[in-house]
């Protein structure tokens, strides 16, 4: 089954859609740098999925997620990561990483996860920031795999801030 899964990529940078024009949207952030990747906790997987941009991933749908974590005592813990990718004079890099919190019980069809972390955190991504300390060393270790394996390039091009908070 895995062989038949397509394997998505990172949106890749676009064409600045304010070049030349000094108008209404300059300096404005575009979505089109930002990547939403899974890990799954327990299995240590990570995989793409650009559903989670509108809350619509795979681990999400058919999800009623609350906003209290003790509302949903088995439910399966997952990292929402949002990636940025950004170009600097070597080459693309993972410019912005961050990591928001989300649990599922598929059982009674219940999650948690906080909305407001989690547009917060894509926007935080979006302006560059690392913000992965609060991960468990495991997901960190997964996360660093799955980053280094889908463009070592992008890796290698990364802020030494990347590579350190990722370490475990």
């Amino acid at each position: 089954m895995e062989d038949k899964k397509k394997k998505l990529g990172f949106n890749i940078i676009k064409s600045d859609p304010t070049d030349g024009h000094k108008g209404f949207g300059k300096g404005a952030l575009s979505l089109d740098n930002v990547s939403p990747v899974i890990i799954d906790v327990n299995a240590g997987e990570a995989e793409i999925d650009v559903g989670a941009m509108h809350a619509r991933s795979v681990v999400e749908k058919g999800i009623k997620f609350l906003p209290n974590k003790e509302d949903v005592p088995n439910g399966k813990p997952y990292w929402l990561v949002w990636v940025t990718i950004d170009r600097k004079v070597e080459g693309p890099y993972y410019a912005g990483v961050t990591a928001c919190e989300m649990t599922v019980d598929r059982e009674i069809r219940r999650g948690y996860k906080s909305l407001p972390e989690h547009v917060n955190k894509m926007d935080k991504s979006m302006k560059r920031h690392i913000m992965v300390d609060h991960m468990d060393d495991k997901s960190k270790k997964v996360l660093a795999d799955f980053l280094r394996s889908h463009n070592e390039a992008f890796w290698n091009n990364s802020t030494d801030e990347l590579k350190k908070s990722l370490e475990v």
